[in-house]
């Protein structure tokens, strides 16, 4: 094998030392779905900030009721936002609603089913209580100081919902990149014309949008002929404009695979071209002197698909600050698989009913078999110097389906 070749921990570990260096900007906090978070959401104060009423009923001080007491007058009645009541006689009650703070002098609540309330008299029909019971005491779902979510997190709305809590109405949240992706070869036409029998439409592109799309990052899209002079003044372009260029096809060994050169001269500089993975070996990644990033990847849609998934994620999550951790999976059927080469094998996952995820190897027709990854949720990640791959082993699964 060419000494040009690293191995994948290798690929991953370059990419980690070229991290992307995305600014930090303030934003309301309306406008920060799907953002990453700049800062840690820390509590401003305890959650709850006081001993919460949780049901609608009456407050009594327990002992009152393990001497035998069952009926009490309500003395008093606290609402929610209204300041602390205080019960001075334990022979009555107060009326409580959700949300209200605990009064002072009683400790247990009694919600109105199970009540028979005339007058101002309130009736317990029950013959036992928890002590304590219906309220939510200070401090018992977060102290103060405590950091709730930490930097790096995407928000979704639960954490939008946090950050109004602790009172931000802003919040600082990463710049995101600007992205092209490049088709690029003549056999390619675009989307929406009928190819001739030479020719395939770009797809690619569209997927690997698509994958940024998820992660929140807008890209747009381009394509370059084989055409070594037009992909230069192209690319020249593109790299004033954009920070992150993705690429499909051009980085093999074919007679018109011009993009290595080209980004050589444009004063790119590589960091490694070769991967000892199948499929997506051709895999090029590189930077240039203004921090500009690009992606390489192999023309056949399985590879260009593995690579998004195993490196373009994975380098975008470590310049995010996301802390990300593999899904290890049992495997469901016996591999064979003799290259001493990491494997990235498609495959279906099964949740099985002890609580394990199972996954399914289906093997496709090669790195141009696309139509493969339908009927799959993600890839196993078989290592190298292995050949035989049992049912029941573990192994890391990267998956490209949400529901995982």
């Amino acid at each position: 094998m060419e000494n040009t070749f690293i191995p994948y921990e290798k690929a991953l570990s370059i990419l980690e030392e070229h991290q992307g260096d995305f600014p930090i900007e303030s934003r309301i906090l309306e406008e920060c779905i799907g953002s990453y978070l700049a800062e840690d959401l820390i509590a401003d104060r305890d959650f709850p900030p006081f001993d919460r009423v949780t049901m609608d009923g009456i407050a009594i001080a327990y002992a009152t009721f393990e001497s035998g007491t069952r009926a009490f007058t309500i003395a008093d009645t606290a609402a929610a936002g209204n300041p602390q009541k205080t019960l001075t006689d334990t022979a009555n009650c107060i009326e409580v609603m959700t949300g209200a703070i605990m009064p002072k002098g009683v400790d247990t609540v009694i919600r109105y089913e199970d009540l028979t309330i005339e007058g101002n008299r309130a009736t317990i029909n029950l013959d036992a209580l928890n002590y304590k019971q219906n309220v939510h005491f200070k401090g018992i779902d977060m102290a103060k100081g405590t950091v709730i979510v930490g930097r790096g997190k995407q928000l979704s709305s639960a954490e939008i919902n946090i950050a109004a809590s602790i009172g931000k109405a802003a919040l600082q949240v990463r710049q995101l990149p600007k992205v092209v992706i490049f088709s690029t070869g003549d056999e390619l036409v675009p989307v929406d014309q009928t190819p001739e029998l030479h020719q395939i439409r770009r797809s690619n592109i569209y997927g690997i949008q698509a994958t940024l799309k998820e992660c929140g990052i807008k890209a747009d899209l381009q394509h370059l002929a084989d055409d070594k002079a037009q992909m230069f003044k192209a690319i020249s372009t593109a790299l004033r404009i954009y920070d992150l260029l993705v690429f499909t096809g051009g980085v093999s060994k074919g007679k018109f695979d011009y993009l290595p050169d080209v980004l050589e001269a444009l004063e790119v500089k590589k960091h490694f071209h070769k991967i000892q993975q199948r499929p997506g070996k051709p895999f090029w990644f590189g930077s240039n002197a203004h921090g500009k990033k690009i992606f390489a990847l192999p023309g056949n849609p399985v590879s260009s698909f593995v690579c998004v998934y195993m490196y373009l994620k994975f380098w975008l999550q470590k310049s995010l600050g996301i802390a990300s951790e593999a899904l290890l999976v049992k495997l469901k059927n016996d591999v064979e698989f003799k290259p001493d080469l990491v494997y990235f094998l498609e495959a279906k996952l099964e949740s099985h009913h002890d609580g394990s995820l199972v996954a399914e190897a289906i093997k496709g027709n090669g790195s141009g078999d696309f139509a493969n990854l339908v009927k799959t949720d993600g890839f196993l990640i078989l290592p190298q110097n292995k050949t035989q791959f049992f049912a029941n082993e573990v192994y890391p699964f990267v998956s490209y389906r949400t529901k995982w």
